[in-house]
């Protein structure tokens, strides 16, 4: 029987997308994956490829402590909590990276017929959002973030030696029962 307390080198890993799609969306109220090689609901939309940069997670707490008389630490409270993801859409001729980024509302039409996107300062929608990997050994991994919108959105870069890309965060809300992802691992 193999020792849980020891250092195995099988349980470290890296993440690559699937080469069939890594990243997800469609409207929050989709059902959503409990595994990690469910198939997904039809109602999800693949955004293509994100930049070899990947996808980054700040799953951050700000905490501030409280000091008594004398300067003793006797009480640490959390003040915020935040789930961030961060990731480069670079298919910028994908309707659902334009809706993404603009709103449903704002983009109209398909490549074949012309695409219409109005730029405004509508707010943007939540969605949920799938983000599947495979991980080292051909481990499956599935990040399932029921509710997040787009909250950041840096400088679109047009210029003839990188691809033109949406470089986003988004921010998760909680759920109805208070978790703002879940992941799901399952091996090949």
């Amino acid at each position: 029987m193999a020792n849980e307390n020891l250092n195995t080198a099988a349980n470290v890993s890296a993440g690559k997308p699937k080469t069939t799609g890594a990243i997800y969306i469609a409207d929050v109220g989709t059902a959503l994956p409990t595994t990690a090689n469910a198939a997904l609901n039809e109602a999800f939309s693949c955004v293509g490829y994100i930049s070899d940069a990947g996808v980054t997670n700040s799953n951050t707490r700000t905490s501030e402590t409280v000091q008594a008389w004398g300067k003793v630490d006797v009480l640490t409270t959390q003040t915020e909590r935040k789930d961030v993801f961060g990731f480069k859409m670079i298919e910028v001729l994908n309707v659902a990276v334009l809706k993404a980024v603009h709103g449903a509302d704002n983009v109209s039409g398909t490549l074949a017929d012309g695409i219409t996107v109005n730029v405004n300062a509508d707010e943007l929608e939540y969605h949920s959002w799938i983000i599947d990997q495979i991980l080292t050994n051909g481990v499956l991994f599935r990040t399932v973030i029921p509710s997040a919108k787009i909250t950041e959105l840096a400088d679109i870069v047009y210029n003839d030696s990188e691809p033109i890309g949406y470089d986003v965060k988004i921010t998760a809300v909680e759920d109805s029962v208070g978790n703002f992802h879940y992941e799901y691992y399952k091996s090949a």
